[in-house]
């Protein structure tokens, strides 16, 4: 008998456009598998679904930030018997806090760029300018800015705030940005991304054509080794299970700084983990049906 799979897609959120093209993606993926598929489509009420998902062998989580990332759906799941792709409860909401996870990272021996977490609009920054100002639990580059010179200040932490009730200041670290997959217990090859902005935003992350990527990452041996090395015990650290991808940036001095691990990287076309799966020799329809068999 085939696996029925559940794709669970869309959400409330700012990434839900993402969600559905991801979910999208993973449904045609998931067909071409041979794979019996029941889309699960929803914009608040995913509990609707309990009945019809219950009769699926595995759900595919295919949302992107808010309730899908932050460990909220995944306890759901836990409730109600339902096997899910990707990390559970504890470690989605632990890497969607982008402080505890730098704070966890920190204590590892990882390099990370400074930071300050602040909690309203007054509070005074003590991170040297130029930094970054972003929400603290939000994925795709929502609610973010890189703040230069004093005027940016104000404007890009209301704008973070619109977002979350916790921003983060991090020290802005100019580089190549980088990011790696890892699926199962095998780290997958680095991306180097070259955005058309100033930074990968989420106009380059979702348009085609508006940021370049270089895989493998050109990079002397010894970086790689240590972003995979530190991306392994992160993922451990962190109680990440089945796949995630970990985002850097490496430093004009070959320094590589951990900036996030994101437990439910994008599956769209423009995406990165497919690409790097790519580069390993791991077609697209391949690399669903791996994250699905280390589900279950």
């Amino acid at each position: 008998m085939p696996l029925k799979i559940g794709v669970l897609m869309g959400g409330p959120g700012e990434e839900r456009d993402v969600s559905i093209a991801t979910g999208n993606a993973v449904t045609k993926a998931c067909i071409e598998n041979g794979f019996h598929v029941a889309e699960f489509s929803f914009r608040k009420n995913y509990k609707k679904y309990l009945d019809p998902m219950i009769k699926q062998d595995i759900i595919f989580n295919a949302l992107h930030g808010g309730l899908g990332e932050n460990g909220i759906i995944q306890s759901w799941f836990d409730e109600n018997d339902i096997k899910y792709t990707g990390s559970g409860p504890s470690s989605s909401a632990l890497c969607m806090d982008k402080a505890k996870s730098k704070d966890i990272a920190k204590s590892n021996g990882v390099l990370t760029p400074k930071w300050q977490l602040i909690f309203n609009k007054e509070e005074e920054i003590k991170i040297k300018l130029p930094f970054v100002v972003k929400p603290n639990d939000q994925g795709s580059t929502v609610g973010l800015s890189i703040v230069q010179s004093d005027i940016g200040i104000k404007s890009a932490i209301e704008k973070a705030f619109q977002y979350g009730e916790e921003v983060i200041i991090e020290k802005f670290i100019s580089g190549k940005e980088l990011t790696i997959p890892i699926v199962g217990s095998t780290a997958l090859p680095v991306v180097e991304i070259k955005p058309s902005n100033e930074f990968y935003d989420y106009e380059c992350k979702y348009t085609p054509g508006m940021s370049k990527y270089v895989c493998p990452a050109e990079l002397d041996s010894s970086i790689v080794s240590l972003i995979e090395s530190n991306t392994n015990i992160l993922f451990e650290a962190f109680g990440c299970s089945v796949y995630a991808r970990a985002d850097y940036i490496l430093d004009n001095s070959g320094q590589a700084y951990f900036l996030e691990m994101n437990t439910l990287p994008g599956m769209t076309s423009t995406s990165l983990v497919p690409k790097s799966a790519n580069a390993s020799g791991i077609a697209f329809v391949k690399l669903i049906s791996d994250i699905i068999n280390l589900s279950l």
